[in-house]
């Protein structure tokens, strides 16, 4: 296969994840319009943008088994055939439900293609350093895309309905299918490879009713005893989904791999560094919109820097990480992610400068580590397992993604409902207390005394909120970082004695 080929396909495979990513973003500056537009409640907008990452990553684990069954190329464009058709569903849906199904068949698609991605990486490219460069290209899109996603979205939105979101999806996938079936060659697969369905069901149970019961926990009405049923829901379905795989010839998840150090540190970084940017993302580009009134570009804008730094430093990394040592990259680039997200929790209602100033250096943290990550990950498994480890590699990615959109969503609301202090002599609903988009809506109907009145009060108490979360989000990253030192001196420890 000539070098130009391989690059080409690595095109493919890289613009597909592109929309994959992207579409995990880029409802964030959509979706105040879209919830006042489907009536959306609080919780239905967390499960629009929730629904999407929840059952792509239960589902990645077995998607890359069938990947490695039914050969790359086939389930790669069969995932682009079904992401095209929930996107055009998606970009005219009339009602809330029916767009959380929407997203639902785009977490299908993707989750079909994007294991796939990898393993095409892996297999097109043989040499150890273009591998590397071609790794670091993917963890470069796969941290700068998400990071892309509400700049597209906004740009979008100025100029066109909120479904045009989606609509962005069909030339890129089509293009993709056709380059697909011309150029990437035949993967034939392991038709003995077995299949396991019922684990994959298993995990995504247990992903949903965890993320059900912590948001079930911080509503303002939720009920306790719903909470702890859906806990106790996902622990056994956790559970047994584990034992399932200890006890499998051919698991889903090999559970050994987490016994390779760099592998496991790898994963951390990968879960920690899209829990982080997510959950952030989310944050800002709310309070952007809500907070500062910035339209759904500007507020595109002001974030863009977080994908510009992280392509580029995920691309400098690629070229250095075989002569680098990936577990000390990843520990540098955690904890530089941190500063700047600290520096961005020290400074959020200050100077724009020293704002930007940290979320690119959280962008350049996130691209360096999710390309050390990669790299570890698929470097460190067995080649036989190469859809298995890519498929594990997206399910951190995606778990880490849903999880820091619910976790710190949630944490956010819950704080939002205790700081919220409604103005005496109002007569308000009491949903003002659930969200600022709520207080803002009720504020529309009141004088205009009042109004300034609930507004000022809903956004006094988001910005309490947002510190305490984005400053929490700080100390998580630099204690994942401290864990990833600690696993790289065990791991040195135990290759100096052998052992």
């Amino acid at each position: 296969m000539t070098a130009f080929k391989r690059w080409i396909i690595l095109a493919i495979v890289s613009s597909a994840l592109l929309l994959i990513v992207m579409d995990m973003t880029i409802l964030y500056t959509a979706l105040p319009i879209l919830t006042r537009d489907l009536g959306a409640s609080a919780s239905e907008k967390l499960w629009i943008l929730n629904g999407y990452s929840l059952v792509m990553a239960g589902l990645l684990p077995a998607m890359g088994t069938l990947g490695d069954r039914l050969g790359y190329r086939r389930i790669f464009t069969l995932g682009l055939l079904v992401f095209l058709a929930a996107s055009l569903t998606a970009a005219f849906s009339p009602v809330p439900a029916v767009l959380i199904a929407s997203r639902v068949l785009l977490a299908v698609g993707a989750s079909m293609m994007m294991p796939a991605t990898l393993s095409i990486i892996r297999v097109t490219f043989t040499d150890e350093r273009e591998r590397g460069l071609a790794i670091g290209v993917w963890g470069a899109i796969a941290s700068g895309g998400a990071g892309l996603g509400p700049i597209v979205g906004g740009l979008l939105l100025a100029h066109f309905h909120w479904g045009s979101v989606f609509l962005i999806n069909l030339p890129i996938a089509l293009a993709a299918l056709l380059l697909t079936l011309w150029i990437v060659p035949r993967h034939q697969g392991d038709p003995g490879k077995k299949w396991d369905l019922f684990g994959s069901v298993q995990i995504m149970v247990a992903m949903v009713a965890l993320i059900y019961a912590i948001k079930e926990f911080a509503r303002r009405d939720g009920s306790p005893a719903l909470a702890a049923a859906g806990a106790a829901l996902g622990l056994v379905a956790l559970a047994l989904f584990v034992r399932r795989q200890i006890r499998s010839a051919d698991p889903l998840i090999d559970l050994s791999l987490f016994k390779i150090p760099r592998f496991a540190a790898g994963f951390i970084v990968a879960f920690v560094g899209m829990f982080g940017q997510m959950g952030l993302q989310y944050l800002v580009t709310q309070r952007l919109q809500l907070v500062e009134n910035l339209s759904p570009l500007q507020a595109g804008w002001f974030t863009v820097s977080i994908p510009l730094a992280a392509v580029v430093a995920g691309l400098f990394a690629g070229m250095r990480l075989h002569r680098a040592d990936p577990i000390r990259l990843k520990v540098f680039a955690l904890f530089a992610a941190a500063l700047g997200t600290g520096l961005y929790a020290w400074r959020f209602d200050g100077e724009p400068a020293l704002q930007i100033a940290g979320l690119l250096l959280l962008g350049a943290g996130l691209g360096a580590g999710m390309t050390a990550a990669s790299h570890s990950i698929m470097n460190e498994a067995p080649p036989h397992k190469a859809g298995m480890a890519a498929s594990i590699e997206e399910v951190a990615y995606e778990m880490g993604g849903a999880s820091g959109i619910a976790i710190i969503g949630s944490l956010s609301a819950l704080l939002y409902t205790l700081s919220m202090r409604i103005p005496a002599g109002l007569n308000v609903p009491a949903n003002v207390r659930d969200s600022l988009d709520e207080a803002l809506l009720a504020a529309d109907s009141l004088p205009a005394a009042s109004a300034a009145a609930l507004r000022e009060a809903g956004r006094s108490a988001f910005d309490v909120s947002f510190v305490v979360v984005v400053a929490s989000i700080a100390a998580f990253l630099a204690a994942a970082a401290l864990i990833v030192a600690v696993i790289g001196a065990r791991a040195k420890s135990r290759e100096r004695t052998g052992s």
